[in-house]
């Protein structure tokens, strides 16, 4: 197994424009590009991330799924960086295993709207599907209009750095999700009034979003202990003037090496069963100051269960009943 050094790049993502950041028999972690799907149906989508991997890895698809390629966890569409890629179908399993039970850790960069003043927090509320009429789609936390069936939530964050984004306000965060829910990260950050650059769907209304060049969310780090190997990434910070001159930072509140060092030494979680939701992390991040993590369910629902191997149902081994 090799890791692999990328760079990242402003360039618009193209067939050929793909970023290997992890490579071994059984996976691959790709640095996935802003504003690409990880696949579609749709013959009218014309760039995927699967139609790259085809490309850049003919041999390695498998013609026995729909894609030709296991993808181990989501991505949004406008999301960049680390996606894991399992290349057959016990490494899937073994990869589905490890997000069952709660294994997995991940971190992510972002742009938000202004200066959080406070260095480190855990974000809580609970969030659930919009139902109000235009918002389909769409996430809420519990108390607005048309939020229906929320579910407990949590997100770490800490501030990196204060800074100008085009002449704005902006903080850059890391933040790592404790649950798995639809649209987390960006729902969280907007419900604390900071809501990430360049997030048309839950940034500012006044059409500032519209401005910025992608969304600024990237998945930085990825961890999945399989009992075979330790599929570890870490893909480069986007967020740099060097690539993005709009973006000028003025104050460091965390360095960003030292957190990753961190999470790289850090133990990886027991197995465990339940907890905030199916496929979701337990891995917080480092730190003093940060609250116990949430109690966990004595055991994993039926809900849940389902839920997961839904999502995984095309590629991932039977499962013992």
């Amino acid at each position: 197994m090799r890791a692999v050094s990328t760079t990242p790049t402003m360039e618009p993502g193209s067939v050929e424009n793909l970023s290997i950041v992890y490579q071994s028999r059984d996976f691959l972690v790709v640095n996935k590009h802003w504003d690409v799907r990880i696949d579609s149906k749709m013959w009218r989508e014309t760039l995927t991330l699967q139609k790259q991997l085809r490309h850049r890895f003919p041999e390695l698809a498998d013609p026995n799924t729909y894609y030709g390629f296991r993808f181990c966890h989501q991505l949004d569409f406008s999301t960049s960086g680390a996606l894991c890629v399992a290349l057959n179908k016990a490494a899937a399993g073994s990869a589905y295993k490890c997000f069952k039970e709660r294994r997995v850790t991940k971190a992510y960069l972002a742009l938000v709207r202004g200066y959080i003043q406070e260095s480190r927090m855990t974000i809580s509320y609970a969030i659930g599907r919009n139902s109000t009429e235009g918002r389909a789609h769409t996430m809420c936390i519990e108390g607005t209009q048309g939020c229906e069936n929320p579910k407990p939530s949590l997100t770490e964050l800490v501030v990196l750095e204060h800074g100008l984004y085009a002449g704005d306000p902006v903080s850059k965060v890391l933040l790592q999700p404790l649950t798995g829910r639809t649209h987390q990260l960006r729902v969280h950050c907007s419900a604390l009034s900071h809501p990430i650059v360049g997030d048309l769907t839950y940034g500012q209304a006044s059409g500032r979003e519209d401005q910025p060049f992608r969304m600024m969310l990237h998945a930085l780090y990825l961890r999945i202990p399989t009992e075979a190997e330790c599929v570890e990434a870490c893909t480069p910070d986007p967020f740099v003037p060097t690539l993005d001159a709009c973006w000028n930072p003025h104050t460091v509140v965390q360095p960003l090496d030292q957190l990753v060092q961190v999470l790289r030494a850090a133990h990886d979680p027991k197995p465990t069963e339940g907890g905030p939701g199916p496929c979701s992390s337990s891995m917080c991040l480092p730190g003093p100051g940060r609250p116990p993590p949430p109690p966990a369910s004595p055991t994993e629902t039926e809900a849940q269960r389902a839920s997961c191997l839904q999502w995984l149902s095309e590629w991932t081994l039977e499962l013992d009943n």
